[in-house]
């Protein structure tokens, strides 16, 4: 990939291949930040993973960074107010599934409740290209509408590793302070190494490093449990 002037002067700042702590890193980002417009930090990590394993799962990130999420909640006609109270967007059955198969998607997130999940299943074409599809494993398919959107709005964030091994997430704003960008890489890498398959051998994280939007990237120096 052929990168512009701004990026190969952003290299000449740094050592690309020297490691350095979370807080350190984060503040190297956002010295080599160089696009006008507030970039998003990322952070990548790479994991050792056998054939047949993969690691998906949500977590709560402290510092928030986006704006208010649209929430999407297919439930029964009886438990829209329910929904819609507890800081749903939209909440609904038939008519938004009908929605959503005319390539509405005009939401962040969609949560179902399990009575629904015969239906919503066979959105799988349009909301699982998207990575919408409501899942068990990620909280959103769930009875208990209200505690589900509360986490969501908290912060609550779906990773999972690509087919690579590698897990991609957005993690803050160059303009948020480096400790609590630091905060959320820490608190993402440690749920990350909880989630290591119980027959995966030797260092499950292998490599870390994050990056600005359109900025170079940075290696972490960090092991689990740090």
């Amino acid at each position: 990939m052929k990168h512009g002037k701004n990026y190969r002067n952003a290299l000449k700042k740094y050592d690309n291949a020297a490691l350095f702590s979370v807080p350190k890193a984060v503040d190297l980002v956002k010295e080599l930040k160089f696009a006008k417009f507030d970039e998003t930090v990322e952070v990548h990590v790479s994991l050792k993973l056998g054939k047949n394993q993969s690691v998906r799962d949500t977590v709560v990130l402290p510092h928030q960074f986006r704006g208010e999420k649209r929430v999407l909640v297919f439930c029964k006609e009886d438990r829209v107010k329910e929904a819609l109270d507890a800081g749903a967007t939209y909440a609904g059955a038939a008519d938004y599934i009908e929605k959503v198969k005319g390539g509405w998607l005009d939401f962040d997130i969609a949560v179902a409740t399990p009575d629904m999940m015969k239906d919503v299943g066979r959105l799988g074409m349009v909301l699982g290209r998207k990575g919408l599809m409501p899942n068990p494993k990620t909280g959103t398919v769930t009875a208990d509408i209200g505690a589900a959107i509360n986490e969501l709005k908290k912060g609550r964030v779906e990773f999972r590793a690509d087919k690579t091994g590698v897990v991609h997430l957005a993690i803050g704003k160059v303009s948020m302070d480096t400790d609590k960008i630091a905060e959320n890489i820490t608190i993402l890498l440690t749920e990350i190494g909880r989630k290591k398959p119980a027959d995966a051998k030797g260092d499950f994280i292998q490599s870390v490093s994050i990056s600005s939007t359109m900025g170079p990237g940075v290696w972490l120096d960090y092991k689990v449990g740090e």
